[in-house]
């Protein structure tokens, strides 16, 4: 919530230095709104949860399948047509997840599915708001300005959830814990959705999701450097086939002499 609210702070400053009127914001109120629920507050929430009872190795990997999901998403939703790559891709996807998960077959918990439903969860939830965003872009709403009015959705469901499920509203005094908020309120939130929303309007955002075929091989390194995951054959092929599955699924249709 915290990290929300320095991101809503940031973006309601650079709305106001641009003087722009909010143009087609009235009539689009709703999906502004549901693009800020669906990728500020709800998809963290069941990614944040997803990887503290898995590894954010495997959240990654299944974060991956965004490129799947998102176009599979906008075909429904949007009456807009899906290769068949986008299939082979995902089948690549289903499978790079399954292979991360084979050491831990003969262990495997109740937390650790709960973690990995969770974060396919999320990253549905995410494709969803991904429709949202691209509706939003094809009616010429200004990505600060549906970044500020998303963000403010984002703190306001937070705060409730927060007061809900009984939290403690404290600050806290450790440097650390700043540093990685500035981090994460400032560029991962603040700097990348604007550059995200940026690219959603000028390539759209099916091909948007070319960002996320890189997501498993940092995830997983970031995961063994701080000793949350093992370096195995596993894991690599896992990422292997994501990255694999990601580069098929959004790469150009070929086109042939007539």
């Amino acid at each position: 919530m915290y990290r929300s609210i320095i991101a809503f702070g940031l973006f309601s400053i650079l709305l106001y230095v641009q003087h722009k009127r909010p143009t087609g914001l009235k009539r689009n109120l709703w999906t502004v709104i549901g693009f800020g629920l669906c990728n500020f507050a709800i998809s963290y929430l069941l990614l944040y949860y997803g990887t503290i009872l898995t590894t954010s190795a495997l959240v990654t990997l299944i974060f991956s399948m965004k490129v799947v999901t998102t176009p599979l998403f906008i075909s429904i939703v949007l009456k807009q047509r899906v290769s068949k790559k986008i299939y082979v891709g995902g089948t690549l996807g289903i499978l790079s997840v399954i292979v991360t998960l084979i050491p831990q077959l003969h262990q495997l918990s109740g937390d650790v599915l709960l973690g990995a439903a969770l974060a396919i969860l999320g990253t549905c939830i995410t494709s969803l708001g991904d429709v949202f965003s691209l509706y939003n872009s094809d009616k010429n709403i200004d990505p600060v300005l549906a970044n500020t009015v998303g963000m403010f959705s984002a703190v306001v469901l937070l705060l409730v959830f927060s007061i809900v499920s009984g939290q403690s509203f404290v600050i806290p005094t450790q440097p650390t814990y700043w540093l990685g908020l500035s981090y994460l309120a400032i560029l991962a939130s603040f700097v990348a959705w604007l550059f995200y929303l940026k690219l959603v309007k000028n390539i759209g955002a099916s091909k948007s999701s070319y960002m996320v075929a890189g997501f498993p091989a940092i995830g997983g390194i970031a995961s063994v450097m701080i000793g949350e995951s093992q370096l195995t054959i596993y894991l690599v092929l896992g990422i292997i086939f994501a990255v694999l599955g990601a580069y098929i699924a959004l790469s150009k249709e070929r086109t042939t002499a007539s």
